[in-house]
């Protein structure tokens, strides 16, 4: 069965990702969910001062052209900006699946500040290049770099906003700055990666300048790159103005779409805007399969002894190992460090193995139980290492009640595997060591599809709540479900 426009995409992509030669170039479309202004929006004040409709104006770059040839002073644009692109707003879920994903190369043409939010909230070091003069220094030991190509909200004065500005990009101008510098970047970025285009739109003020920009840098053998966009919303009505308005939608898609291709750059189709989530999340799966996180807590190893749990985890630690997976671990309480000690086993016996690119130990800190910090530190501790991950594997998950005395299910167990939910990880359930794991492992047997979609994986799932299996068979059953789900 030949693979749909997007699991082709998501293929291809997720190579350049594995090769470190992929980028992303983020258009306003991208901010607009967290409640940030369009272009439309931005300027409505600014077509009523000129007594134009801003719903009948299709070039935006002109009507800001227009408002400053009609005062002399860009004073009110400038303003416009820091109103709006100021906003302390939080992140979407968008802008943190691609901070999580292992790109160092991402160009804007937003003035907004989220993309970086995002990378200083995931953990990442991100250098902003927001003028020429940003160029001639470098942070050591970034993650990420974010080309801010027209300006930021926090020098508005020299935002690329106005025609004119567009026109003299590589040119200094009385009272401006010359970008060339950000062109020539652009140009050794679009040979050496292949870029994702994200938050624009057909009728995007920026898509055009930029597509102009890449077809003079390129030539006419440009590297493939690729584009998502959203179809044209198909009307209740199938009959009248509203059908013949979507047809007409329609066929300048197709000549749009095929135009893009002049430039190398594939356009992926979605019919929703939540479609776009769903394929960075898939990215993200993608991206960081090789990476295994091992949750669990063991105060009580029932229903088995102390002495075959800590082999089976040792197993575990061995065998990913082995498989050319990569251990992260928190290091939970009877669990995480028998893990560690396996895979160290592994690591250090193979003679070509480096430790810090297969192991990753993120010990929780130890903070007394009445710090007021305490829960929200360790809920974004675990978010921190699950976003980084392809699978979360359980393994029993129980600990001591001070109060009582009693073992009981482990709420940190089951914070992580909400959290392996929410961010789309595949959770791989040893339900047969009980405790968390066994209640896990009855809401994924319960409905795999919700968990894995098509791939059914539903007989190694059986095996990982059978007590009666051996180690072997359960170790076994773990490594077939991340093969069957890694699309290697």
């Amino acid at each position: 069965m030949p693979l749909s426009p997007v699991d082709r995409f998501l293929k291809e992509y997720s190579k350049r990702l594995d090769d470190r030669e992929a980028a992303i170039i983020i258009g306003a479309g991208l901010s607009i969910p967290a409640g940030l202004k369009n272009w439309v929006e931005l300027l409505r004040d600014v077509a009523d001062e000129l007594s134009l409709d801003i719903d009948k104006e299709t070039d935006l770059v002109a009507l800001a052209q227009f408002h400053f040839n009609k005062h002399k002073v860009r004073t009110r644009l400038n303003q416009l900006l820091v109103d709006e692109y100021g906003k302390d707003v939080p992140v979407t879920e968008n802008h943190q699946l691609i901070a999580n994903l292992p790109i160092e190369t991402v160009w804007t043409t937003n003035y907004d500040c989220l993309i970086e939010k995002a990378f200083r909230e995931a953990g990442k070091k991100c250098e902003a290049k927001i003028t020429p003069a940003n160029f001639s220094t470098t942070i050591r030991g970034k993650d990420a770099t974010v080309y801010k190509m027209h300006g930021d909200v926090s020098q508005p004065q020299d935002a690329v906003l106005m025609k004119e500005d567009y026109e003299l990009y590589n040119h200094e101008k009385p009272g401006g700055i010359n970008r060339e510098v950000y062109t020539n970047a652009l140009k050794g970025d679009l040979v050496s990666n292949t870029f994702l285009f994200l938050g624009f739109s057909f009728t995007d003020p920026n898509i055009d300048y930029i597509l102009s920009r890449i077809r003079a840098l390129m030539g006419h053998n440009p590297r493939q790159h690729y584009c998502i966009m959203k179809r044209p919303n198909k009307p209740a009505d199938s009959s009248g103005e509203d059908q013949a308005n979507y047809d007409y939608e329609m066929r300048r898609l197709e000549l749009r779409t095929g135009d893009l291709r002049r430039y190398g750059i594939e356009a992926v189709m979605v019919d929703d805007y939540a479609e776009i989530t769903d394929i960075l999340r898939a990215l993200n799966k993608l991206a960081h399969r090789n990476n295994v996180f091992v949750s669990g807590s063991a105060n009580d190893y029932s229903p088995f002894d102390q002495s075959r749990v800590e082999n089976l985890l040792r197993m575990i630690g061995q065998a990913l190992i082995k498989d050319g997976l990569n251990l992260v671990s928190g290091l939970g309480l009877g669990v995480g460090g028998t893990v560690l000690l396996g895979a160290l086993e592994q690591v250090y016996g193979a003679s070509d193995a480096a430790m810090s690119d297969r192991v990753v130990m993120r010990p929780f800190p130890q903070l007394a139980p009445a710090d007021p910090q305490r829960a929200h530190l360790y809920t974004r501790y675990r978010k921190d290492m699950i976003a980084n991950v392809g699978y979360v594997v359980f393994v029993c998950g129980n600990k001591l009640n001070v109060t009582t005395g009693a073992t009981e299910p482990s709420p940190g167990v089951f914070e992580e595997f909400s959290i392996a939910k929410q961010l789309g990880k595949y959770p791989i359930p040893l339900g047969a060591t009980g405790s968390a794991s066994k209640s896990i492992w009855d809401e994924v047997i319960a409905s795999p599809a919700q968990f894995y979609g098509y791939i059914d994986v539903t007989k190694y799932l059986q095996i990982l709540g059978d007590a009666s299996k051996t180690n072997d068979e359960w170790v076994s059953a773990i490594l077939s479900i991340i093969k069957r789900t890694s699309n290697k």
